[in-house]
């Protein structure tokens, strides 16, 4: 069978859009590229099985519209594989429209963290025949593919028509009021039954807990999946090729509210150290200087120290630099330090909130009075510590996200971060703080183009220029002359003076990428009609 797999090109003048990897959605100003790991074990499994794979991002191949759509015309593939997420899933409907409209005969299918939350909606608002939910969708996908080659049981988390008579009917009754509340509130409470909630839609059974075991997974075809289409353009990279593993699936902790993959990856799972250790020496046959494991947050405890001992024992921590996701608060110095052994550099944390009481209600472990230990900890270890940080929630007052701003620009001062990201709290569907969402009003639209962060979607009580405002401040409060002075006095090579190079050109991207008042906010003015000229709500630290 022949199997297309990527991400159709998606124009637009807000940017890149940023799908692979991300578990919240930005367009970037200045081109980034992340490369998919999922999406490569998907590939690399179907052709370990005998499938010819095409690998076809159009994205990071920057191919015009018209340049994808007749490489896959002059392909002619069966079947068609695109991760989605929900700020470009009515695009990429009207895309699967059209190439379906080119090859017939094909089979499209959509995987991702929106799919997962909402199936049966792009089953009824487009052409595409399979919905895959589940964060395993390289496993799924695998299993599709032997259905429709050989007759092979499907896995749980596959929705499909019945026929094409029940999915005319459907169409006919529901396209355009998939997300009308009878029909949403209806989705859900089937899906937790793992049963479809539209007559005419067959579901192969709830895909969750995964049960998929990591550690069979083979090794990354990277010539297959272009790892070099990825390997520059990101500025998590100071050392450059750089590339992606993700050793787990996802996060151990995994409860964060607003996270879109706590509900695609619903337990944690991991390969061993040994595995990871055998990737990176290939990584490093490759030629990679700089690798990023991307799993929710990197392995802890045991697994952590027999990891970077192996690092030193096979002398890979003198060939390539390491970076991973961590919690502030679950490592102590013994194990930083045993970190800065095994060259990890680049080490990212969810700061989210200043407000302990934000940090609560949003489930993210860690207090935020241990941040800074934990930061001190990292650099003493001679780590980059690189801090996230979010405002926009609706139940913070302007004072309580001005403390999560003062708090980035005393950790900046202090000298005890070298990097942040600043976004706008997005409540994606799926996700329990969506689901709080809706229960409490706070949504202001349901337009899923909009939820791309250049507007905020849930009522604050500040207005949309205060917390552009706000947003901006972030990356601003470290450009101060005595963080310059310190990144100047560190620089030590080449390789120093092209990252912050790089850096600084990307601070002025982002700057431009939280523009509220710029392109495509199509319900800015309506919400603002509606709310009466502001928000839509009480000023003050509203909670519901």
């Amino acid at each position: 069978m022949k199997i297309w797999i990527g991400y159709p090109p998606l124009p637009d003048p807000k940017g890149v859009p940023l799908i692979s990897q991300n578990r919240q959605f930005q367009w970037f100003n200045d081109p980034t590229f992340v490369y998919p790991v999922i999406p490569a074990y998907a590939a690399t499994l179907l052709k370990r099985a005998g499938h010819d794979v095409m690998w076809e991002d159009g994205i990071a191949q920057r191919d015009s519209v018209e340049a994808y759509e007749q490489r896959f015309v002059d392909a002619a593939p069966d079947l068609v594989a695109f991760e989605v997420k929900t700020p470009v899933v009515k695009r990429v409907w009207k895309i699967i429209d059209r190439m379906k409209s080119l090859r017939p005969q094909a089979k499209f299918v959509l995987m991702g963290d929106h799919i997962t939350a909402m199936p049966e909606e792009s089953l009824i608002e487009s052409d595409v025949d399979f919905c895959l939910a589940g964060g395993d969708f390289d496993f799924a996908l695998l299993s599709l593919a032997s259905h429709l080659g050989g007759g092979d049981k499907l896995e749980q988390g596959v929705y499909f028509w019945r026929d094409a008579a029940a999915r005319d009917e459907a169409r006919r009754q529901l396209r355009g009021r998939s997300m009308e509340k009878e029909t949403w509130e209806k989705a859900q409470s089937a899906r937790d039954l793992g049963v479809p909630s539209v007559d005419g839609i067959v579901c192969t059974g709830a895909f969750g807990p995964l049960k998929h075991d990591l550690t069979g997974l083979p090794m990354i075809d990277r010539e297959l999946s272009k790892w070099k289409l990825y390997a520059y353009d990101n500025g998590n990279f100071k050392y450059l090729p750089g590339t992606y593993t993700m050793v787990g699936r996802d996060c151990w902790w995994g409860r964060c509210t607003f996270c879109s993959w706590t509900t695609t990856f619903t337990n944690f799972r991991s390969q061993t150290p040994k595995q990871l250790l055998v990737e990176v020496e290939h990584l490093v046959a490759l030629g990679v200087r700089e690798i990023f494991d991307d799993s929710g947050t990197f392995p802890a405890g045991k697994w952590l120290r027999e990891f970077c001992t192996g690092m030193v024992e096979r002398g890979l921590h003198k060939k390539v630099v390491m970076g991973c996701n961590m919690i502030p608060g679950v490592l102590d110095q013994e194990h930083y330090d045993l970190m800065g052994k095994a060259n990890f550099r680049f080490v990212l944390y969810g700061l989210e909130s200043a407000t302990q009481s934000t940090l609560d209600r949003i489930q993210k472990l860690g207090r935020a009075d241990r941040l800074e230990e934990s930061m001190r900890r990292a650099k003493k270890a001679g780590l980059e510590p690189h801090v996230t940080c979010m405002v926009g929630y609706p139940w913070e007052s302007e004072e309580e996200a001005l403390r999560t701003i003062n708090r980035t620009k005393s950790l900046f001062q202090k000298g005890c971060i070298d990097t942040l990201q600043a976004t706008v709290v997005m409540p994606y569907p799926g996700t329990p703080l969506f689901a709080e969402c809706k229960r409490n009003g706070w949504l202001r639209t349901e337009d899923w183009d909009e939820y791309d962060m250049r507007v905020p979607i849930m009522k604050c009580p500040m207005s949309d220029q205060r917390l552009l405002e706000i947003t901006q401040g972030i990356y601003t409060s470290f450009l101060t002359p005595k963080y310059v002075a310190r990144k100047l006095a560190s620089i030590r090579s080449w390789d120093d003076v092209k990252f912050w190079t790089r850096a600084g050109l990307k601070v002025l991207g982002h700057l431009k990428d939280f523009n509220f008042l710029g392109i495509g906010n199509k319900q800015r003015e309506k919400a603002k009609q509606q709310a009466g000229g502001d928000c839509g709500c009480r000023q003050g630290n509203s909670r519901g």
